[in-house]
């Protein structure tokens, strides 16, 4: 069934089932670029496995899915008191948990490599909730600027509302949704492809070495075709208010839609 919303679903985000469409759409993108490179390139996956922290406050905003605190060995709430030495007044500290939820995540991203030298060309990142918030915002930061050291393209795909957005030197222009294409031999300047709630996804550039053009890739067929195979229309509960930070006309505007798809 397809997404009663012309670009992005923002109730997969609200709802907590962002995971599993990223790694959707990620794959698809992979298999739109393994169909469709010239013979010269390569389309490889990489991954990284690494452990987040995240605040009680950033898991209400950000990760309504994160349910796994993982507290280590912690103290016992009432430990055994030592006894007072000398009659002198002692006060014996209770232990207690920090509120904060550690997540294990799997970070994926694509690299195009050249052949038959294997020369690493373009970077694509689909932005996630650890990307833009938690412990993991430095970490991604860190490895964007390692990329942008490089003469290799890096393109970043942020369909998240909520979260930082990646920094740039001017303010960005207003939309809900982005896509950084920053080229090699164009940096400091980035193309920045901008759009809201109520829009379609944009077809998008993805650099190769010169001379060979750009090849672009149709976001809003793929998203559409990742909504329907994880279907999300009947998993989704379009009944509830949509939670995240939109303007509250774009709220009332998907939350209409919603309640045309839940019945009400």
């Amino acid at each position: 069934m397809p997404s009663p919303f012309p670009g992005v679903d923002p109730f997969i985000e609200a709802q907590g089932h962002w995971a599993d469409l990223h790694s959707r759409l990620i794959s698809a993108i992979g298999d739109e670029l393994a169909d469709r490179l010239p013979n010269a390139y390569v389309a490889r996956f990489e991954e990284n496995v690494h452990t987040v922290s995240w605040s009680a406050d950033e898991v209400q905003k950000f990760r309504p899915d994160v349910a796994l605190i993982r507290r280590g060995d912690v103290a016992p709430l009432h430990p055994e008191r030592p006894s007072a030495a000398s009659g002198a007044a002692t006060i014996e500290p209770v232990t207690l948990p920090l509120a904060l939820a550690q997540e294990e995540v799997r970070d994926v991203w694509i690299e195009i490599l050249s052949l038959p030298a294997q020369e690493l060309v373009t970077v694509i990142e689909i932005l996630s909730p650890t990307n833009k918030s938690s412990s993991g915002r430095e970490a991604y930061l860190s490895k964007r600027r390692t990329v942008l050291d490089q003469p290799v393209h890096l393109v970043e795909i942020d369909l998240l509302r909520g979260g930082a957005r990646v920094p740039m030197a001017r303010p960005l222009p207003r939309g809900d949704f982005y896509t950084f294409v920053a080229r090699a031999g164009r940096r400091p300047e980035c193309d920045v492809y901008a759009w809201s709630v109520r829009d379609a996804l944009p077809t998008i550039p993805i650099p190769l070495k010169a001379p060979d053009p750009d090849l672009p890739i149709d976001l809003s067929r793929l998203f559409a075709r990742c909504y329907d195979r994880g279907r999300y229309a009947s998993l989704l509960r379009y009944e509830l208010p949509l939670v995240g930070p939109y303007e509250a006309e774009d709220r009332q505007w998907a939350e209409g839609i919603a309640r045309g798809c839940a019945g009400g």
